[in-house]
């Protein structure tokens, strides 16, 4: 800003001199010096402001003030997470990924739920977390000096270098090692003259700059917007669309193993440290994290998270590989034309038909649960002849029936609820535990002045309707209950139905 100011200063003293030189001529050509002030002026007025806006685009907005206590008063954390295929991203139904499994690890000893927002566009990531979009920043970011001013860091999740990621010659298979390899750039002096594109605001950006002067030689850096994920430019080096990119050497093995045409072994760095990032001002936040990140860093549990996301190739060609990995496929089941047809009868999205499926069946027609429940819906023998269905019937009749029963649910709560998510969970707990124990738990709200129809309220007496306080008292009619299972039930399901969406959006956004 000050050399914005300084500039500005003397633009404004060019003019005056100009003015003052000229001034011996006004008397012959008057009119034309006039409108030449005038016109200068407004160039000056425009390039000032113009400048200024570009200056203010330059600097983040002011952290919110919302460090751990708010968020434990809150109940959650919510992250703004890589929608990769070793960070965040949905595999048979389920929410898996490295970063989002540690965080989801770390927010369980906090307390606290954690809410996932899919990062659409890295170069705005910083001011999303100033914002508030989110808390914690989990994107495989490398720790900078330039960094470390906008935001904290937390202690290192992993240490890893940039490595140049090539393409083998096309005809490498035939070709013995030795003879591949030597097709191939082998130290960073090799990149003088040759065009490497990445994101400008990474860390790959400076890197090459630096790397420039340090080989003396002119290394040709193409830019691209946020939204071109790194994994993007290496899958663009496989398909030969660009020649070089740069990657963190953690994600590039895994990529490796994806695209056998790429090579990932010459390193343009020494060992760099992978964090997740918070704001400035949230220190309680930051002080937490840490102390369970070093923790946790000793056990066994945590050499296993890494070994299933970066050290398993097997289990990781599995997954990309599978009709509902839905990074690639955006698919979640084999059922979703269906869920799509049948969800719009009750009116749910058809993501939160998903999620109770997942939740009751795993997408398993031919499951048999605890007391004989069958299907897709899992349906007591009971209600399943009272909708028409057995264990024989197919997946869609089961779909079928199960909307119907939601149908029958929902008419219990619609005349007194208004907030149609509000009604989901009801009927979400009706579901699971039968209406009865939830319109007990809704007497019991009432009787203890809450709100009979809040779900924040009646899911409390539910949750607690196995205490003889409660389920001995005079306003229930149905008994004891263990609703805490129920109260689980619905978090479970409104949770996963949130990834479902997010990352369908993504899906689509991505086409």
């Amino acid at each position: 800003m000050f050399k914005l100011n300084l500039y500005i200063l003397k633009l404004s003293r060019f003019s005056k001199e100009k003015m003052l030189s000229m001034s011996n001529t006004r008397n012959q050509n008057g009119y034309i010096f006039r409108k030449t002030i005038w016109f200068r002026y407004i160039i000056f007025f425009v390039l000032g402001s113009l400048l200024l806006c570009c200056s203010e685009k330059e600097h983040l907005p002011d952290p919110i003030d919302r460090d751990l206590p708010k968020l434990k008063i809150e109940g959650k954390i919510t992250a703004l997470i890589n929608y990769s295929a070793t960070s965040y991203f949905i595999y048979k139904g389920e929410p898996m990924g490295f970063e989002y499994e540690l965080l989801k690890k770390y927010a369980k000893s906090a307390q606290l739920e954690l809410e996932v927002v899919p990062i659409k566009n890295m170069d705005s990531i910083f001011v999303d977390l100033n914002k508030g979009v989110g808390d914690v920043v989990a994107a495989n970011l490398t720790v900078t000096l330039d960094r470390k001013q906008e935001v904290n860091f937390t202690h290192p999740v992993l240490i890893t270098e940039q490595v140049l990621i090539q393409r083998k010659p096309d005809n490498w298979r035939k070709l013995s090692k030795k003879n591949w390899k030597d097709s191939l750039l082998k130290s960073p002096i090799d990149l003088a003259n040759k065009t490497v594109v990445v994101r400008q605001g990474s860390s790959f950006y400076d890197r090459l700059k630096s790397l420039s002067e340090e080989i003396g030689g002119k290394i040709t850096i193409q830019t691209v917007p946020g939204v071109l994920a790194m994994e993007q430019l290496i899958e663009q080096v496989a398909n030969k669309e660009i020649d070089y990119t740069i990657a963190d050497k953690n994600i590039a093995i895994v990529n490796e193993w994806q695209y056998p045409n790429i090579d990932a072994s010459m390193s343009i760095s020494s060992d760099q440290q992978i964090a997740f990032a918070t704001r400035i001002n949230s220190d309680s936040l930051i002080l937490s994290i840490n102390s369970w990140l070093k923790e946790y860093q000793k056990t066994k549990a945590f050499k296993m998270l890494y070994q299933k996301y970066y050290g398993n190739q097997k289990q990781f060609d599995k997954r990309i590989n599978h009709d509902h990995y839905t990074l690639t496929s955006g698919q979640i089941s084999s059922y979703d034309d269906l869920l799509k047809k049948y969800a719009q009868q009750i009116p749910w999205d058809w993501e939160l038909l998903a999620a109770l499926i997942y939740q009751e069946s795993h997408f398993n027609n031919d499951a048999i649960g605890w007391g004989n429940s069958f299907g897709l819906m899992q349906f007591m023998p009971e209600t399943g002849m009272k909708f028409g269905v057995d264990s024989t019937s197919s997946a869609e009749q089961n779909i079928k029936a199960g909307v119907k029963y939601i149908k029958f649910l929902t008419k219990i709560w619609e005349d007194e609820i208004n907030d149609s998510s509000e009604i989901q969970k009801f009927v979400l707990a009706s579901y699971n535990t039968g209406p009865g124990h939830v319109l007990d738990a809704s007497r019991l709200a009432k009787k203890y002045n809450k709100n009979p129809y809040l779900w924040k309220d009646v899911g409390y007496y539910l949750k607690n309707k196995s205490k003889p306080l409660f389920y001995k008292d005079e306003v229930v009619q149905h008994g004891y209950c263990k609703g805490y299972i129920a109260f689980d039930y619905v978090n479970e399901i409104m949770e996963r139905y949130k990834h479902y969406q997010a990352i369908i959006s993504e899906h689509t956004n991505k086409l």
